[in-house]
């Protein structure tokens, strides 16, 4: 459930996956909340691949943080679902985002990346939302006419706007994402890794005696990627 490290843990069958010999060990460990929560936030905003691998019609998406630890995946995981991505990061990551398959980056400390407007104009059908502080209103007008944004920390603010939107019928929605512990996402997952069609960015490596550093790094929220903490 979280909320610790250690070397060894308890966990139930249906919540574990065999890693592949192609998965190294820090991807697997990263995989698992982040690369579930992508998953999770994508499919709730109707995108996502089929069992048969056809694809839905290409949807717009704005990723926000998407140098992230859920961010770096969303992106991959929104082309894989034949989705147009537009994603925010700061400047030194920009490129490397591109290389992950954004159509487009803005960065989210100029005057276009703070309004989240589409360089191309596209209004977004949906915004995984992996970053804080950005209200309702700037959303808002770079929605579609029933674009969704998908919270993945929503704060008071965000759950006052998820209950007035359901209460009014509103047509643009905001919806506060609760991951779900499954292990037929998490085998998705590893395969896309197995056959090298989702990459993992990992920013550092810690030894577990040192899982404070690794902690304080992940709290200053400007890691490229995820912070592994490894008991080897």
């Amino acid at each position: 459930r979280g909320g610790g490290l250690a070397e060894y843990a308890v966990v139930t069958c249906d919540c574990t996956v065999k890693r592949p010999q192609e998965v190294s060990a820090a991807e697997g460990a990263a995989l698992t909340m982040a690369g579930l929560t992508a998953l999770q936030a994508l499919a709730e905003a109707g995108i996502k691949l089929d069992s048969s691998g056809s694809r839905r019609p290409k949807a717009n998406v704005l990723i926000t943080a998407a140098s992230g630890g859920v961010g770096h995946y969303a992106v991959q995981l929104a082309k894989l679902g034949n989705a147009h991505v537009t994603a925010t990061c700061g400047a030194r990551n920009i490129d490397l985002i591109k290389s992950l398959g954004a159509d487009e980056v803005l960065d989210y400390r100029t005057p276009e990346g703070e309004l989240l407007r589409s360089p191309s104009g596209k209004k977004y059908d949906a915004v995984i939302h992996c970053a804080r502080g950005i209200p309702w209103s700037v959303f808002e007008p770079n929605l579609s006419e029933r674009g969704k944004v998908i919270d993945l920390t929503p704060d008071a603010a965000a759950l006052w706007t998820f209950v007035a939107k359901k209460l009014t019928f509103s047509k643009k929605s905001l919806v506060p994402l609760i991951v779900s512990r499954k292990g037929e996402d998490l085998e998705v997952l590893v395969q896309l890794a197995k056959e090298g069609k989702l990459r993992t960015l990992v920013d550092s490596t810690f030894p577990l005696e040192k899982a404070e550093e690794a902690w304080a790094k992940v709290m200053d929220a400007h890691a490229t990627g995820k912070i592994i903490v490894a008991s080897e």
